[in-house]
C-alpha cells in the first residue's frame, strides 16, 4: 500500500510540474508548434536528456529493475507504423492542445475540455485494442 502512495505522490508531483510550466495551456502548446515560444520544447528536451542519462547511469551501475533483471536498453525496429502512429499522435496533440500526460494536468486544473480529450484517448485505445486482436501489425 505504501508503494501505491509513492506512485500517487510521484504522479501528483508530475502533474503539478506540468501545470506549473504551462504544459496544460493550449496557447503555449500552439506557440510551441508554431515556433513562437519554445519554452515547452526546452522543457521536453531537458526531460529527454535527463531520462537518457539517468537510464545510462542505472545501466552502467548495474541497477536491476523491479523484476530483478538487469536493465537493458534495446533498439526497436522502425516501421511505417511508427510514422503513422507518430503522425496521428501529433495531429491529435495539435488539435487537442494536449498530450496524454498534460490531459490529466488539464483535468486536475478543472478544464472541462480535458475530460473530452481524455474520453477520446480512452476510445482510441479501445479501438486500437480491438484492431490489434484482429490484425497482425506487420510491415
Amino acid at each position: 500500500m505504501k508503494r501505491r502512495f509513492c506512485f500517487l505522490g510521484a504522479g501528483v508531483f508530475f502533474g503539478f510540474s506540468l501545470s506549473r510550466v504551462g504544459a496544460a495551456e493550449f496557447d503555449l502548446i500552439w506557440k510551441m508548434f508554431t515556433g513562437e515560444d519554445l519554452k515547452l520544447a526546452w522543457v521536453m528536451l531537458t526531460a529527454i536528456i535527463t531520462g537518457f542519462f539517468g537510464m545510462q547511469l542505472l545501466r552502467i551501475t548495474g541497477y536491476r529493475g523491479v523484476d530483478g533483471m538487469p536493465i537493458q536498453i534495446k533498439k526497436k525496429p522502425v516501421t511505417w507504423l511508427n510514422a503513422a502512429g507518430g503522425s496521428l499522435f501529433g495531429i491529435g496533440w495539435g488539435m487537442a492542445g494536449a498530450c496524454p500526460g498534460t490531459i490529466l494536468a488539464q483535468v486536475g486544473e478543472g478544464k472541462v475540455l480535458g475530460l473530452a480529450t481524455l474520453a477520446g484517448i480512452m476510445a482510441g485505445t479501445f479501438v486500437y485494442a480491438l484492431m490489434a486482436e484482429r490484425i497482425s501489425f506487420k510491415e
